[in-house]
């Protein structure tokens, strides 16, 4: 009976790649019927079932099947592989149920509608609007910069714990969904990972369990760089599955959030991305540029820059290797490297409010 169940669950892993398949070129139906439909509902489900617990059940979760996977080679290691037809089939209906899992209670996002689409906006941008809106951006974080420390040179102190960020960005998706009713946020399931140290050392500021929908930001992470991360990670919550999608809900809700130091954090986080893609398309703009940029706002991103570099470590690249890989399995081809359509959706939604 036991095989019989295992036989069954194996031959449902080629029909689950064989709908990832249809899926793919059908976003209209994932938008429909999954993000906008059935979604919303497990998403909160789960929140309500696992929020309310202080520390992560997906660690646990994550620990055990990583201590499982190791236990089961080291059994196939010692047989030496013998009898496959015993484990062959019961190895694939495991896989077969995790990656149904994953992809019923989160992963069905990664084919979404683009957020572009969604949003009615293009996704291209002249050099002048870029270089227009990057000033816009430094103009306005210098203007909030000044107004929190009275000094273009200090760098601005946060008056919250790292504890007290997620209720900041929690408020900050209240106060967006006045506008955007698909934002609107309820069951509260942010929580500081368990494994923030070694996290940090794969270079990482959070991520999002999609078995149990918990949202983990690193706790060891400079206090200027949190607010984004867990806006992040509640956008990741939403059905926002693409690394940039969030990164654009990041910055939409802190830049409107109602607190002057999250709309800093806000603001500084855009003009990182825009900054570097000025850099990177127009460097003589970018570095006139650069020296309207106050003193203090640089050694924010100093901070961070140097909070990175000192846990640097070999492993760290194959880290950001796997994941990019993974990325792009899951429908994102650019991988992590997808700065320019965040600056895209930041730059032309701005045109579409002025």
């Amino acid at each position: 009976m036991k095989n019989k169940l295992n036989i069954s669950l194996s031959l449902l892993l080629p029909v689950q790649f064989l709908l990832i398949a249809v899926l793919k070129t059908n976003p209209v139906w994932v938008e429909h019927f999954y993000s906008q439909g059935i979604y919303p509902y497990i998403s909160i489900f789960l929140r309500f079932l696992l929020g309310w617990i202080p520390f992560s059940i997906g660690d646990f979760l994550y620990a055990f099947l990583i201590i499982g996977l190791i236990r089961w080679l080291y059994l196939r290691i010692k047989t030496s592989f013998k009898k496959p037809k015993r484990w062959i089939f019961s190895a694939l209906a495991t896989l077969s149920i995790i990656y149904g899992c994953f992809n019923l209670f989160w992963g069905y996002n990664y084919y979404r509608l683009p957020l572009h689409t969604s949003l009615e906006i293009e996704t291209d941008y002249t050099p002048e609007e870029l270089l227009a809106y990057t000033s816009h951006l430094i103009e306005q974080s210098n203007s909030l910069h000044y107004e929190l420390t009275q000094n273009d040179t200090l760098q601005a102190s946060f008056p919250f714990t790292k504890f007290e960020v997620d209720e900041k960005a929690i408020e900050g998706y209240h106060h967006i969904a006045k506008e955007f009713p698909e934002l609107t946020y309820s069951q509260r399931s942010l929580k500081p990972s368990l494994f923030s140290i070694p996290l940090t050392y794969m270079g990482f500021n959070g991520y999002l369990n999609p078995l149990t929908n918990e949202a983990q930001y690193n706790r060891q992470i400079p206090l200027f760089k949190l607010p984004s991360t867990t806006s992040h990670e509640i956008g990741h919550q939403l059905g926002y599955a693409k690394e940039n999608e969030a990164n654009y809900m990041a910055c939409l809700t802190t830049m409107n959030h109602p607190d002057a130091y999250m709309r800093y954090a806000g603001y500084t986080f855009a003009l990182q991305y825009c900054y570097g893609e000025l850099l990177k398309t127009q460097p003589c703009e970018a570095e006139n540029l650069l020296a309207s940029i106050h003193p203090g706002i640089l050694k924010d991103y100093r901070e961070v820059r140097l909070f990175w570099e000192s846990h640097d470590n070999p492993l760290e690249p194959f880290f950001k290797l796997f994941y990019g890989n993974y990325l792009k399995a899951n429908n994102q081809p650019q991988g992590i490297e997808s700065y320019n359509y965040v600056v895209a959706l930041l730059v032309n939604m701005h045109q579409k409010q002025n």
